[in-house]
């Protein structure tokens, strides 16, 4: 009897720690969890103005890149990466591993059924053609860094932006901070197919700045056949989507609208965009305080799992190769433990 009591006690207390571990969002035990901040200008991630896109969030890091995922559209709110000429050089063949998220609760995921037969194709928002090795490949085919995307946007005007914007970084060997994503800029939005959840953007957007010459610019692009790309502002992108880009970039670089080519062949190593105007117009995201920063670095934690403490999902199993987080080798622990301690309660 005594030996049952102190059995459930031991797996009881193995449980709450296991929660404290996890649930803790700044430490573990006083021990710091690991972040993927080097994807964001200055390690500061884009910072989400609008209150409505904070709603069913997901702060996710990926090999390669970093992102912030709606559960209500079920598609990322943006993807930020950070491309330089070493990065780019590594080439690898395509292997077209689309997988739903696993570490996003069942009701926040995109699944593959959802763009079954939809019309849309599954588009990247961090590219394949950025990734060098499988691990970045694989996490770049996740569903939680895809849009519902037109065919004839994905295959022609898109890729073209994609390619173009690694061949500005490979050409002008320069380093690139990247921030893609899709917007909802109409007033009416539809879904993927009738009874599925997942919403089309209207159009989609590509903010790219260039740290050591201070040129930046977004490529802003309807989400349909029309081939209509705009060269704004990131202050107007940052009024559009309610979205704060670069929260460490001067306001006066986020006015300029330089003319970035629209195609690779128009990309010369010797000759770089010029600037078209500075746009005194719109309204730039407003400033983040030092202490809002650090609590949304804080969220990008590497490893974390939005699913039940003890739950290794899929995604991690596939990873097994890769060292774990410190979160994740505790679940793996705590999961150990309880099985031996029922073990001894069954001899």
């Amino acid at each position: 009897m005594l030996k049952k009591s102190l059995i459930s006690l031991a797996t009881a207390i193995v449980g709450f720690l296991a929660y404290m571990f996890t649930h803790n969002s700044n430490s573990s035990f006083g021990l710091p969890q690991p972040l993927c901040l080097s994807q964001f200008y200055q390690d500061t991630a884009p910072e989400l103005i609008n209150p409505k896109l904070k709603n069913n969030s997901y702060p996710l890091c990926y090999e390669g890149f970093s992102l912030n995922y709606s559960g209500i559209t079920k598609t990322p709110l943006w993807v930020a990466e950070k491309l330089n000429p070493e990065r780019l050089r590594s080439k690898i063949k395509r292997e077209n591993n689309f997988h739903e998220e696993e570490r996003l609760p069942t009701h926040a995921r995109a699944l593959l059924s959802d763009y079954k037969n939809s019309g849309f194709d599954r588009g990247h928002m961090a590219p394949n053609g950025d990734m060098g090795d499988k691990a970045s490949q694989y996490d770049s085919f996740s569903l939680a860094n895809m849009i519902p995307q037109h065919p004839d946007n994905n295959q022609n005007t898109w890729r073209e932006i994609e390619e173009t914007t690694r061949t500005m970084v490979t050409k002008y060997r320069l380093e690139a901070y990247v921030v893609t994503g899709g917007a909802f800029l109409k007033r009416t939005v539809k879904p993927i197919k009738k009874g599925h959840d997942v919403l089309v953007p209207s159009h989609v957007y590509k903010a790219v700045y260039f740290p050591q010459i201070g040129m930046a610019s977004a490529y802003l692009s309807v989400n349909d056949d029309s081939r209509q790309t705009d060269m704004i502002s990131i202050c107007a992108l940052e009024e559009k989507t309610g979205i704060n880009i670069f929260p460490q970039l001067e306001e006066h670089i986020k006015r300029q609208v330089y003319a970035f080519p629209l195609r690779a062949s128009q990309v010369k190593a010797n000759k770089q965009p010029v600037l078209k105007q500075q746009d005194l117009v719109s309204q730039c995201a407003p400033q983040v305080s030092a202490a809002q920063i650090k609590n949304t670095q804080q969220q990008f934690i590497i490893g974390k799992n939005y699913n039940s403490v003890l739950n290794l999902t899929q995604h991690q199993k596939t990873t097994q190769d890769k060292p774990l987080s410190p979160e994740l080798d505790f679940n793996a622990l705590a999961l150990a433990a309880v099985h031996w301690f029922k073990a001894q309660e069954n001899k």
